[in-house]
């Protein structure tokens, strides 16, 4: 009886378990299944895809360190965010973000040397030690791209993940888990601006189609889904539309502050992307209304870690 979004926190963990608990072994074979995935013993261990994608605040703030702990233990199958949430992990394995104040002005941090995340702080130095970190990996990449190497963002980021190798960092545990991480506005943030200024150096070309054909045949070669989304704009309509390919998730997570009056992408409920095909029929997908720095360590703590132990660092039941 608690009600309001206590009530769809509640349904959101339910239907997060829902997502990790499921088996091909809970539904009837079909006649145009492939053979392996008639046999019980591999239907048993045929498990939910699970895309988790998120908005960059969520790795500046101090919500990194649970999407970190997802991946490190392959709790989920893949990535999505922005740019910034790609420089934003690195960046803190260089260097640290610092708690200041949402009323903290602009005009005085600016001489400073200062940029302000909401109430979290990032000296200009960060990015220039980013910078020089990052600068040495585009020439060895633009080195084999001569060899007929094709880069993509996806493969971009395994790489950096590899390069910076350091366990506080979340795609270091991507590289190392081979969880692929989808970044289709990769130039939209420091990575970006590092990529320019490099193309006045070197022809570097990332080739975005075969990342979106990856994401895509993920989703469609999945025998059942489930998206946690985090945020709005291009994260969450970039999985929605993927599992449109295989006529919507079986499993969906909103959490958001997103309204949908303005009919935006972002404050759409589920029920929208029903109508697209995004999310499938007889779904049960559940919007969470609050800051996600708030509800996503709880509802993590509620569903993934609860079952998690520490004894022997595996999930158990996941």
């Amino acid at each position: 009886s608690t009600g309001f979004q206590a009530t769809h926190m509640a349904q959101a963990a339910i239907e997060i378990d829902r997502m990790r608990h499921w088996r091909l072994s809970q539904i009837p074979i079909e006649e145009e299944m492939d053979d392996d995935f008639k046999e019980m013993s591999i239907r048993q261990n045929t498990k939910c895809t699970i895309f988790l994608s998120y908005t960059s605040n969520m790795i500046s703030s101090g919500v990194r360190e649970v999407i970190r702990f997802l991946v490190q233990h392959k709790m989920v199958d893949c990535l999505v965010t922005t740019a910034g949430g790609i420089e934003e992990d690195f960046i803190k394995c260089l260097a640290p973000t610092y708690v200041g104040d949402f009323a903290l002005r602009g005009k005085e941090l600016r001489p400073l040397g200062v940029n302000r995340i909401g109430n979290l702080l990032v000296p200009n130095e960060n990015y220039c030690k980013f910078e020089s970190w990052l600068l040495p990996i585009l020439h060895k990449l633009a080195d084999e791209q001569e060899d007929q190497k094709i880069w993509t963002p996806s493969k971009l980021i395994h790489r950096l993940g590899l390069e910076i190798n350091d366990e506080s960092s979340v795609y270091y545990w991507a590289a190392r888990n081979n969880i692929p991480v989808f970044c289709p506005a990769i130039t939209d943030g420091s990575i970006g601006d590092m990529l320019y200024f490099f193309s006045y150096k070197r022809n570097f070309i990332l080739d975005i189609v075969q990342d979106v054909r990856a994401i895509n045949d993920l989703a469609v070669h999945a025998k059942a889904t489930g998206m946690i989304i985090l945020g709005g704009g291009l994260v969450k309509h970039h999985v929605c539309n993927a599992n449109l390919m295989r006529n919507g998730a079986d499993f969906a997570v909103f959490l958001n502050t997103g309204q949908e009056f303005d009919g935006s992408d972002s404050g759409a409920r589920p029920d929208e992307a029903i109508s697209w095909g995004k999310i499938k029929m007889h779904a049960k997908p559940v919007k969470v209304y609050a800051d996600a720095s708030l509800a996503f360590p709880l509802l993590v703590a509620m569903t993934f870690a609860k079952d998690f132990s520490s004894t022997n660092l595996s999930p158990q039941n996941s």
